[in-house]
């Protein structure tokens, strides 16, 4: 599972309005017939508007300065592994993110009228999509990029000579940048992947747009907070904040390996990914010492998103610093892309 969670994209100073985001979370229904679309979702109710989001995300900013986001976005991607367990995945998601907004409220360390705060108080707008677009952190992209850049620089110099500005035979330039097109090492139908390319399969995942305030417009919910759990004196008074994350994350796999009967692996698990970013050695010995299927299943999934995954040492003995090192590299790499979720 990965879940982000990002606030409101700013240029200077933070926009007043939802619009330009939840226009962007209806571009997939466009090339939709009214029956394939989907509407955006609470614990409330389905069939919500687009119009009904905007006003109610912009209308609950009370005392949000411009210097403040307005909202949360928060993108829930489940995994290929994860996807297969589901029967039906934008029925399952639904109710698999409502469940999951429980866990969110049950993270903050806060309290709303002298309690804490509970899927009610978060007033949020949730999305199913169900394609995906490759991202330039991509390894299919990125391991594209050499032709790339000289099928680009080829077309540059192929406009140079349609405008005269340099000699040079046209038809040599368009085979050049065929052959460059089919010696690309990563092809989707017949053709080199680049960035914005749908992605193949099932890519269903959620976005959440979330307000920073809370239902009754009173308090502030930030999950972007800096703190896990603190206090501090405000106007005389003693008030709570932050948001334990690592909580949230543990959660939302909880909820979802209960409610679908998921096995998770060890290289699926958050506290894992948490340990090989803290202690990357322990990690990859951690694996060599699962049970022989487990091992095989994690290196298995490590490979599949594409981690370059070094000579597998046949003990913990052999293992070697510059392995670790490659092993760490390639990992961070995954998550970044998406690859590996939390």
């Amino acid at each position: 599972m990965y879940i982000t969670i990002t606030p409101q994209q700013t240029k200077g100073n933070f926009s007043q309005s939802a619009a330009d985001y939840v226009a962007y979370l209806e571009k997939e229904n466009e090339s939709l017939s009214l029956p394939e679309r989907e509407h955006f979702f609470n614990q409330y109710g389905e069939q919500i508007t687009a119009e009904q989001v905007i006003s109610e995300i912009d209308g609950n900013t009370k005392k949000l300065s411009k210097h403040e986001p307005k909202f949360y976005a928060i993108t829930v991607s489940p995994s290929k592994a994860e996807l297969r367990q589901l029967k039906d995945h934008s029925k399952d998601l639904k109710v698999y993110t409502q469940e999951l907004m429980k866990a969110y409220a049950q993270s903050f360390h806060r309290e709303i009228h002298g309690r804490p705060p509970n899927v009610n108080d978060i007033k949020y707008f949730a999305k199913v999509e169900h394609q995906r677009y490759f991202k330039g952190t991509d390894r299919e992209v990125r391991e594209n990029q050499p032709m790339a850049s000289k099928i680009l620089e080829l077309q540059h110099q192929k406009r140079r000579i349609q405008r005269g500005e340099e000699a040079g035979n046209l038809k040599e330039i368009k085979e050049k940048i065929a052959q460059l097109e089919q010696s690309a090492p990563h092809q989707l139908d017949g053709k080199r992947i680049v960035q914005g390319m749908a992605k193949p399969g099932h890519q269903t995942h959620v976005h959440l747009v979330v307000s920073r305030r809370d239902a009754s417009n009173s308090v502030s919910l930030s999950p972007g907070s800096k703190y896990r759990a603190s206090e501090v004196m405000l106007h005389g008074k003693l008030v709570k904040r932050g948001f334990d994350r690592d909580r949230f994350y543990t959660q939302a796999e909880k909820v979802f390996d209960t409610k679908f009967e998921y096995q998770r692996n060890f290289v699926e698990q958050y506290p894992s990914r948490k340990l090989m970013v803290q202690n990357p050695k322990l990690y990859y010995s951690t694996i060599l010492g699962l049970p022989a299927n487990e091992k095989a299943l994690a290196l298995k999934l490590l490979g599949k998103s594409g981690v370059h995954l070094p000579q597998i040492p046949t003990n913990k003995v052999q293992l070697a610093l510059k392995t670790i090192k490659a092993l760490k590299r390639g990992v961070e790499v995954a998550l970044k892309s998406g690859s590996i979720g939390i």
